[in-house]
């Protein structure tokens, strides 16, 4: 591709919401210190108040991000007007927070959308019936490369996609998520669910999954932490994972990336936060057409924080009438639920046996 034919303007951030509402975050754990805040700070977003049901971890975080309120219950949170409730809790905790929210609130929910399908059909039965405005953050379709990477599939700039792939080869320090290893579902329900949702937020609804997912020796207690899924989406498109989260590698060797192959060109995405985590190395966008070299496309932001501004401006526009379409609706988060309840109940009908004659 010629650098004059690649545009300059790719898009790579979700625009702010004009007139943004106050946001309650309810949940005062990792993720929230790590990402939804630092993203909040970022963007310029006012944090009303937060609760957790640990009081000193609310004060905590209530202190080191300045935030003016620790509320004393749920219900005192559940109360504050005109706001954007960001429920940040574990997903088996989604449900019963949820129903304590007035009729007609506006929510983003944690990733995933509960622990499995039967969760998620219960919060979305719920957010149905109490006319919740809700969306589920699933921010990697909000991360910048993942927003040029949309932008050059719209303008044609792709073609029509023939081959998606995602490669992880890292090594995930799972002794920092101890909460894990109470869960029967990792790696797919936890990690991957953010690829079958990207995936089908470029591709649509695919027609079928196979999946195998496993575990590792030197894991013990998680009940998987490698997978290799591949999505159905007939005779034109093939598309597959290879994750394994306890890669062997060296550091400098270790590999994340999603690339997009179609009739015109190419686009290729690193997933830098994944590599030597929780350090990290750079994210990367290329696009290129086809058969000529890959370019790189200036990234300005990250997946953490920039994902997580991403899904709150959409929440926010989408409430103000300034967007039209909220990407993340729990009613389309509920389907890459049903894709990760797929891609698990492949994995336990096995494989067909090779003829033993």
């Amino acid at each position: 591709m010629p650098a004059t034919y690649l545009p300059k303007d790719l898009r790579q951030s979700w625009p702010r919401p004009s007139d943004p509402r106050p946001i309650v975050v309810i949940g005062a754990g990792g993720i929230v210190n790590d990402a939804h805040l630092p993203a909040y700070a970022k963007a310029g977003f006012t944090v009303a108040g937060i609760y957790d049901l640990d009081p000193a971890r609310a004060q905590a975080t209530a202190a080191k991000f300045k935030i003016p309120r620790v509320f004393d219950s749920l219900p005192q949170a559940a109360a504050t007007p005109d706001c954007v409730f960001d429920i940040a809790v574990p997903p088996e905790a989604e449900l019963a927070v949820a129903s304590k929210l007035p009729e007609g609130s506006v929510v983003l929910l944690q990733k995933p959308m509960g622990p499995n399908l039967v969760e998620a059909r219960r919060i979305r039965d719920l957010c149905r019936q109490r006319g919740l405005i809700a969306a589920v953050n699933f921010q990697l379709r909000f991360a910048p490369m993942m927003l040029v990477i949309r932008d050059a599939l719209d303008r044609g700039l792709l073609g029509e996609i023939l081959d998606v792939e995602v490669r992880l080869h890292v090594r995930t320090p799972w002794e920092l998520f101890p909460f894990l290893k109470k869960l029967p579902r990792v790696e797919i329900a936890v990690h991957s669910v953010h690829y079958l949702d990207l995936i089908r937020g470029f591709l649509g609804e695919p027609r079928g999954v196979y999946a195998k997912t496993i575990g590792h020796p030197e894991a013990a207690g998680l009940a998987n932490t490698r997978s290799s899924v591949i999505l159905d989406y007939g005779q034109a498109t093939r598309v597959s994972l290879a994750i394994n989260h306890h890669s062997l590698l060296a550091p400098e060797n270790e590999v994340a990336d999603v690339t997009l192959q179609g009739t015109r060109g190419s686009a290729s995405a690193s997933l830098g936060l994944l590599m030597d985590y929780p350090k990290g190395k750079a994210e990367t966008a290329r696009i290129c057409a086809r058969g000529e070299p890959w370019e790189d496309v200036p990234l300005q932001g990250r997946w953490f924080p920039d994902g997580f501004v991403g899904t709150m401006s959409n929440l926010q526009r989408f409430v103000a009438g300034q967007d039209d379409k909220l990407m993340t609706h729990f009613e389309d988060a509920f389907r890459t639920m049903a894709v990760v309840e797929a891609a698990y109940e492949s994995d336990r009908q096995g494989g067909i046996p090779p003829a033993n004659e």
